[in-house]
């Protein structure tokens, strides 16, 4: 990883008292008070603990869209929905050149164990800080709107539905968020759990490719003591599942990258019946396009003859199929050096690249992109736990941070633009 400085003359930042103090400089050099950028981190904390109680799923978010409309209505910022209302998009400023900033907001199927006062009650939980990713975008528009008038054009702020479930950035781009005006360029944020508050971290393909899938198998349900005369889904999917490891221990070379993981699997409901059907669900994860295809082919191949070897029907059924996150790695450094010039004591890195997924990517092959990844670990001496964990915390530190982020990218853009 390197570390990323670069004087330049555009903005300034300095936190103190829970709050985000920026300024800039005008073209003669002088500078000037440029609005400091969430008040307080109490008004970020409040915002996110609010969000965290209401998780929502995939495409369906109208109580999370609607904070978000209120937010910006009390802002006096124009939005409008889509995705049948459950995407928002705001506006700052007019014309071109226009930069898109984007934030996630859905959560996961996952009955939250964290312990705070403010965990949610619904069965789902945002494990994956997307309440976080919401929070910052909003206080990023509170910062921007104070000086839209100097604004070089347009800043599209998305909150997108869906990434968890892989459908939301495609759906938000064929409603027309790319348009209307056109985007030029666009920046994501997303926090980790298990990095100090003040790390922003960045790479040049950051995030890979993942490929869902989920694999029905019926049997003939019977008597748990007469296995004999049924046929067990249960049986077939354990094998599938060991399979499926094989294919990464014996078929994936050495110097290659690639994640299977089986996240679902159920079947029955009575201890001494064997069920009729089992449920396996999954993803693939990798790199290199050339085995990413030679994987989706093996994992069919290995669930068709394991099903046929032991009697058992089969339906498979794609979930998703997301390419990996490829940044414009020009633009993501220029942006990466803004956002340590303007905050000398962030730690600023490059050289991020993990196998988690990002459905950002697909708004990667139409407009250059970046993405940061904004540290966001426990400082309280609780246990830190990884995103989708049940018991996983966030620190609300890192809401000023992201923040700041998204508004000195947008700043740092428009400023290279004019």
């Amino acid at each position: 990883m390197r570390s990323t400085r670069r004087n330049t003359d555009l903005i300034a930042v300095r936190f103190a008292d829970g709050a985000i103090y920026m300024k800039g400089m005008n073209d003669h050099g002088s500078t000037r008070d440029f609005q400091r950028s969430a008040r307080h981190q109490e008004e970020l904390t409040t915002w996110r603990h609010a969000l965290h109680q209401m998780p929502e799923l995939s495409l369906d978010l109208p109580k999370t869209s609607a904070f978000v409309q209120t937010r910006f209505a009390e802002m006096d910022v124009p939005f409008h929905t889509i995705v049948n209302g459950n995407g928002v998009v705001a506006q700052l400023g007019e014309g071109e050149p226009c930069l898109l900033l984007r934030a996630d907001m859905d959560a996961l199927p996952v009955a939250e164990t964290s312990g705070v006062d403010f965990a949610s009650t619904n069965g789902c939980m945002h494990a994956c800080g997307h309440d976080m990713h919401t929070t910052s975008l909003l206080g990023a528009a509170k910062l921007l709107k104070a000086h839209e008038s100097e604004l070089c054009g347009t800043v599209k702020l998305l909150f997108q539905p869906g990434e968890e479930t892989f459908n939301g950035a495609e759906a938000c781009i064929k409603d027309g968020v790319l348009e209307s005006p056109h985007v030029d360029a666009a920046v994501a944020t997303h926090v980790a759990s298990i990095a100090p508050v003040g790390l922003v971290a960045y790479g040049d393909v950051p995030n890979a490719a993942v490929y869902g899938f989920k694999i029905t198998l019926t049997g003939k349900g019977t008597h748990g003591a007469m296995p004999a005369l049924g046929i067990d889904p249960i049986n077939t999917a354990v094998h599938i599942y060991l399979a499926l490891q094989e294919l990464i221990a014996r078929e994936v070379p050495a110097d290659q990258e690639a994640t299977l993981t089986i996240g679902q699997l159920s079947a029955g409901s009575a201890f001494n019946v064997i069920p009729e059907t089992a449920v396996m669900q999954g993803t693939l994860r990798v790199f290199d396009n050339e085995l990413r295809v030679q994987l989706i082919r093996r994992i069919g191949e290995v669930v068709e003859n394991i099903a046929a070897a032991y009697r058992t029907k089969v339906e498979f059924e794609i979930l998703g199929d997301i390419p990996a996150l490829v940044c414009d790695a020009a633009f993501n450094a220029r942006l990466a050096e803004s956002v340590q010039q303007a905050a000398p004591a962030l730690a600023v890195h490059g050289g991020v690249h993990t196998t988690g997924s990002e459905d950002f990517a697909f708004f990667a092959p139409h407009v250059p992109t970046a993405m940061f990844f904004i540290g966001a670990e426990t400082d309280d001496g609780t246990p830190t736990y990884n995103q989708h964990n049940p018991s996983v915390r966030f620190n609300d530190k890192a809401l000023p941070i992201a923040a700041a982020v998204y508004a000195i990218s947008a700043l740092s853009w428009q400023r290279e633009q004019a």
